[in-house]
C-alpha cells in the first residue's frame, strides 16, 4: 500500500510541476482572442513540435501499438512513420497558405474560398466527429490504460465500473482546466513538458526491457529479438495484416494529409506560430519524433513476446506487463504522470479546438457578428465547459459498446477526413470550383462511405471486400473528379484569388527543404531496417542486400540535400515572397543569418 501512495504522491508532484510552469508561462497572455485561441501567435518551433507530439500520441497508442506488435509484427507503424509525407506537404505548402491568410480555423479558410455554407458543413462534420467519437474515445481509452497498469479498484475499494468513471473524470477535469482556462498556449506548454517526459520514459522502457531480456546485458537482449522470431520485426504488412503494405500508397496518404494538414485540433498549434520559420521547424521536428514510434511504442511489445510468448490473456496487457517487470518503483509516479499527460493532452487539444470553432465559426458568424474579444473568450469557455461535461458522461458508456469498438472508431474518422482534405486541396489548387461542389461532395461522401463500409451488409446482407483504407483513396479521387467536373459545368462567376493578409513574418526556415529530404529519407531507411532484407531477415542479422540499399539511399539523400541548399532554397523563398507581398522583391539573405528578423529586401 505504501508503494501505491508513493506512486500517487510523486505523480501529483510531477503533474503539479507541469501545471505551475504552464501557469507561469501563460499568465496574463489571454486577454484577447488572438492570445487565447492562437497563443498570441507567439509559439516557437519547440513548443509547436512538443504540443503536436502529445496531441498526436495517447495512451491508446502506447498500449494498443505495443499490443499489435506483440500479436503480429511492426506493420502498424505505418500509421505513424508514413505521416512524414503529410508533414512535409504541410510544412512546405499548406502552412504558408494558412499563415499567409491569417486564418484562425480551417472552416474560416473554407468560408473565404467557397462560402459560409461550406463553413457550416465542415464545422458540423468536425463537431460530430469530436463530440460523438474522438473525445469520448480518448478519455475511455486513457482510463483503460490506467486501469491496466494500476489496480484502481483495489486501491480505493470500488468496483471496476466505478473505477472507469473515477479515472475518466479525473483525466477530463484536469484536461478541461488547461483547455478552458489556459487557452492554446497553456495547452502547448503543458504538452511540451509532458512530451519531454514521454520521450524519457519511451526510451527508458525498451532499454530496461532489453537488459531484462538479456539477463543483465542489453546487447544480448537486442540480439535475441533479431535472431529469434525475426519476422516480428517486419514492417512490410501482408494482406492478412491490419495494415497491408499497399495501403501506405493509397488511402493512408490522404488520411495522414487530413490529420496533419487540415484537422483543426492539430493545425491550431501551427496557426499560433511566431513566424513561418518557427512553424515549419515545429512541424518538421514533429516528423522526426514520429520516427521514434517503433522504438518506444512497438519494440516493447516484441520484447514481451520473447519473454512470455503468446501466454498473455489480452494483447493490450503487453506494455503494462513490461512496465510492471522492469520499471523501478521510484519512477512509477513519474510514469503515471507522463501517461496521464499523454491522455489529457489529446483531450484538452480536442476540447480547445472544438471551443475555438464554436466561438469563431458559429457564434461570431451566425449569432453575434459584433462580439468583442472578451465575449468570444467567454463563449468559448462556456461551450468548452459544456462539451467537457457531456464528454465526461458519454465516455464511460463506451464500456457497453460491442466488440471491435476501436476498429469502429478508426473507421469512423473516414466519415469526415477524406471530404475535408479533398475540399481543401481542390480549393487551393483551383480557381473556378464553386461552393456547390464542396457541399455535394460532403453529402455524397457521408452516404457512400457508410454504404461501402457498413451499409451493404446492414441493408442487403453482403460486404464490399475492399480494405477501408483503400476506400479512402477511391472516394478521394472520385470526389476530386466530381468537384472539378462541377467546376467545369457550373463554375464560379469570379475566379478565386488567394489574398495575403499575413500577421507574421513569412520568410521560410532556411533548412526547410533539406530537413524535409532527410525526414523522408529516414522514413525509407526505417522501412529498410524493419524489412526482410533488414532486421526481419531469417538467416542472420541482416541480408546481403541491406548495406547496399542503405548506402544507395544515403548517397541519394546527400545529393538532394546539397541541391536543396545550393539551388532549391532560393527559388522556394522567392516563390513565397511573391505569394505574400504586394510588391515585387528580390530576396537577399545576409550570410550566416537565419532568423527572419534579419532579412533584407531590395526592390527591382
Amino acid at each position: 500500500m505504501g508503494g501505491i501512495w508513493f506512486t500517487l504522491l510523486s505523480c501529483a508532484f510531477f503533474m503539479g510541476l507541469v501545471a505551475w510552469i504552464s501557469y507561469l508561462k501563460t499568465k496574463g497572455g489571454n486577454e484577447d482572442s488572438n492570445g487565447y485561441f492562437l497563443a498570441g501567435r507567439g509559439l516557437t518551433g519547440g513548443f509547436i513540435a512538443g504540443s503536436l507530439l502529445l496531441t498526436n500520441l495517447s495512451a491508446e497508442q502506447l498500449v494498443g501499438l505495443n499490443g499489435q506488435a506483440y500479436r503480429t509484427n511492426l506493420s502498424n507503424m505505418a500509421w505513424e512513420v508514413t505521416s512524414a509525407f503529410a508533414i512535409v506537404v504541410m510544412a512546405l505548402y499548406l502552412l504558408p497558405k494558412y499563415l499567409g491568410g491569417s486564418f484562425t480555423t480551417l472552416p474560416e479558410f473554407l468560408s473565404k474560398r467557397f462560402d459560409e455554407g461550406v463553413r457550416r458543413y465542415t464545422v458540423i462534420l468536425f463537431m460530430l466527429g469530436y463530440i460523438l467519437v474522438t473525445i469520448p474515445s480518448m478519455l475511455y481509452s486513457g482510463a483503460l490504460a490506467v486501469l491496466q497498469m494500476f489496480d484502481v479498484p483495489e486501491l480505493f475499494g470500488i468496483s471496476y465500473m466505478q473505477s472507469i468513471w473515477l479515472v475518466i473524470w479525473v483525466i477530463g477535469i484536469i484536461g478541461a482546466v488547461y483547455a478552458i482556462f489556459g487557452g492554446l498556449k497553456a495547452v502547448a506548454v503543458s504538452d511540451t513538458l509532458n512530451g519531454i517526459g514521454l520521450l524519457i520514459i519511451g526510451i527508458l522502457v525498451p532499454v530496461l526491457g532489453f537488459i531484462a531480456l538479456g539477463n543483465g546485458n542489453m546487447l544480448d537482449g537486442m540480439k535475441e529479438i533479431t535472431t529469434s522470431h525475426p519476422e516480428k520485426l517486419n514492417a512490410i504488412g501482408s494482406s492478412e495484416d491490419s495494415v497491408p503494405f499497399g495501403t501506405i500508397f493509397t488511402g493512408m496518404i490522404f488520411a495522414n494529409l487530413f490529420y496533419w494538414a487540415s484537422n483543426q485540433y492539430v493545425i491550431q498549434r501551427t496557426l499560433g506560430a511566431k513566424n513561418l520559420a518557427e512553424g515549419q521547424k515545429g512541424v518538421i521536428l514533429s516528423g522526426f519524433y514520429k520516427l521514434l514510434i517503433p522504438l518506444f511504442m512497438m519494440i516493447p511489445g516484441i520484447i514481451v513476446f520473447h519473454q512470455y510468448g503468446d501466454s498473455l490473456k489480452s494483447v493490450d496487457l503487453a506494455y503494462p506487463t513490461l512496465i510492471a517487470d522492469v520499471l523501478p518503483t521510484y519512477l512509477s509516479g513519474f510514469f503515471l504522470a507522463v501517461l496521464l499527460g499523454a491522455v489529457f493532452s489529446s483531450f484538452n487539444s480536442l476540447l480547445n479546438s472544438a471551443a475555438t470553432m464554436f466561438a469563431l465559426d458559429i457564434y461570431k458568424v451566425q449569432v453575434n457578428p459584433k462580439a468583442d474579444d472578451k465575449k468570444l473568450i467567454s463563449v468559448s469557455k462556456l461551450f468548452g465547459t459544456f462539451l467537457a461535461i457531456v464528454a465526461l458522461f458519454v465516455s464511460p458508456l463506451l464500456m457497453y459498446a460491442p466488440d471491435g469498438l476501436w476498429d469502429l472508431i478508426r473507421k469512423f474518422t473516414g466519415f469526415f477526413n477524406i471530404p475535408i482534405i479533398a475540399i481543401v486541396l481542390v480549393g487551393l489548387l483551383s480557381k473556378f470550383v464553386p461552393a456547390a461542389a464542396a457541399k455535394a461532395v460532403i453529402i455524397f461522401h457521408v452516404i457512400t462511405y457508410y454504404m461501402l463500409v457498413w451499409g451493404t451488409n446492414h441493408l442487403f446482407g453482403f460486404t464490399v471486400d475492399i480494405h477501408f483504407i483503400h476506400i479512402y483513396a477511391i472516394l478521394f479521387f472520385i470526389e476530386v473528379f466530381m468537384m472539378l467536373a462541377i467546376g467545369m459545368v457550373s463554375p464560379r462567376e469570379e475566379a478565386y484569388i488567394y489574398k495575403t493578409e499575413a500577421s507574421v513574418d513569412m520568410m521560410p526556415w532556411k533548412y526547410t527543404i533539406a530537413t524535409s529530404v532527410i525526414l523522408l529519407s529516414l522514413v525509407c531507411a526505417t522501412y529498410i531496417v524493419f524489412s526482410p532484407i533488414g532486421l526481419a531477415y531469417a538467416d542472420g542479422y541482416v541480408s546481403p542486400a541491406f548495406w547496399p540499399a542503405v548506402a544507395g539511399l544515403f548517397l541519394l539523400t546527400g545529393i538532394l540535400v546539397f541541391a536543396s541548399i545550393k539551388h532549391w532554397n532560393r527559388k522556394y523563398e522567392e516563390y513565397l515572397l511573391k505569394q505574400h507581398t504586394k510588391k515585387n522583391y528580390r530576396l537577399r539573405r545576409p550570410s550566416g543569418k537565419l532568423n527572419p528578423v534579419y532579412i533584407r529586401y531590395m526592390t527591382n
